[in-house]
């Protein structure tokens, strides 16, 4: 078997660390730091844990995943199994949360590990996850600690993204890309991103300062309308949590968000590129809103998939995020499907079905869920990005007096 170590360069495996401990979450010196990764990602896991107690962190508690162990559930597991998750688990992670513990995670499961297994064992397992985690969730989505989720090139993610060269060639490939969309492929990765994030303050002070009440899209299959929920309010690049603590929750990221108003997105949209979900390719979306909702949804491939996610909860037809990305966005020009959404995401203007984010609200952590959901903040099990913006997308925001100003055109923002 090939050393797949030999092909990441060590030097930008360390900058990513120290980004990811820095930028990510900003550890403060006493803090702990939960950190979940495929076993595959040890060597990132470990330099991490180097920055993390160099920047004085309290323990670093590493929860290790491999994707043998998660094959052998789906062939050998009992069937009623599959319709729990490890519940205690994921109390104790909102436990640790609760008290201040900083959140990292490390993606880099094969996206299509799933691919062959059984689709209603791992729909089950799949919602049953979902309710357990739920408590967990909910801190983090809300930013009650700071988090942060970054990407180690597992060799079987590697051959997915690169499936007709060899596999340690595969993993130098994606590992370059992902280092580029990082920002750590250069020197000065610290000064880029201080950088890159006074960028996306400045997109969010201006859509702040637009005060939208909505957001028209045209484009080749699309004439879609988003209402944006009162009181909304834009967030990009570093964020604010409610521990005090500012970090930068996905790395890499590209993209400014808010929240929509659940009940008032109407028109049809299709999306721009596949979307890559629990091992299945769900190819071409096309949906209709009436009041919010989709009332109508298709795709060429993985439609029942598709159906399935819609059908989770009442919130899941609904959205819960959109978010702007120039087509010109370093991850749209690698011209790479990643098959992970913390990456494809970034390629592209997207929205998200299911859950908003309490944080994209003006004073958004002193409102309780009652008061989110009157103001258009949509709940649900899930958070389901897909990206429907393209270098034919036009994005006009439209102004509480019904007036339009160009926001992107051609892909591009128009100021």
């Amino acid at each position: 078997m090939t050393d797949h170590r030999n092909s990441i360069d060590p030097a930008k495996l360390d900058r990513l660390a120290e980004v990811a401990v820095k930028v990510g979450l900003g550890l403060r010196p006493g803090q702990d730091l939960l950190l979940t990764a495929p076993a595959i990602a040890l060597p990132l896991v470990r330099r991490i844990a180097v920055h993390a107690y160099k920047a004085g962190a309290g323990l670093v508690t590493p929860i290790l995943s491999d994707e043998e162990m998660t094959l052998a559930r789906y062939r050998h597991g009992h069937d009623s199994s599959f319709d729990r998750a490890a519940g205690w688990l994921y109390e104790g992670m909102a436990k640790a949360f609760s008290e201040n513990t900083a959140r990292l995670a490390i993606v880099g499961d094969n996206p299509m590990l799933l691919s062959g297994e059984d689709p209603s064992k791992v729909a089950r397992a799949s919602k049953a996850n979902s309710m357990a985690y739920q408590p967990a969730l909910e801190k983090i989505v809300n930013f009650d600690t700071n988090w942060n989720i970054i990407a180690y090139p597992s060799p079987s993610w590697a051959k997915q993204v690169f499936p007709n060269d060899p596999e340690d060639v595969a993993v130098g490939k994606l590992a370059d890309a992902i280092f580029a969309a990082s920002r750590v492929d250069r020197e000065d990765a610290m000064g880029n991103w201080a950088s890159h994030n006074a960028v996306l303050r400045e997109r969010t002070n201006w859509l702040n300062g637009q005060r939208f009440r909505a957001l028209q899209y045209s484009g080749p299959g699309t004439d879609l309308t988003i209402g944006l929920a009162d009181g909304h309010e834009w967030e990009g690049g570093a964020s604010l949590s409610k521990n005090g603590i500012s970090c930068n929750a996905n790395i890499p990221t590209e993209e400014v968000f808010t929240t929509p108003h659940c009940r008032r997105v109407y028109g049809h949209v299709v999306s721009s590129k596949p979307l890559s979900y629990q091992g299945t390719l769900i190819d071409n979306i096309a949906v209709r809103f009436e009041d919010g909702k989709i009332v109508d949804a298709k795709a060429s491939r993985g439609a029942e998939v598709l159906n399935k996610v819609l059908d989770t909860d009442e919130g899941a037809r609904r959205l819960g995020e959109v978010a702007l990305v120039p087509h010109s966005s370093p991850i749209s020009q690698s011209g790479l499907l990643f098959y992970n959404t913390l990456f494809d995401e970034n390629a592209a203007s997207h929205i998200a079905l299911g859950q908003c984010y309490s944080k994209c609200f003006v004073n958004g952590a002193q409102l309780t869920p009652q008061q989110i959901a009157a103001q258009g903040g949509n709940q649900s099990l899930i958070h389901i990005d897909w990206m429907i913006g393209s270098a034919e997308t036009d994005i006009d925001g439209i102004l509480p007096d019904g007036s339009k100003v160009p926001v992107f055109r051609k892909g591009e923002w128009a100021k």
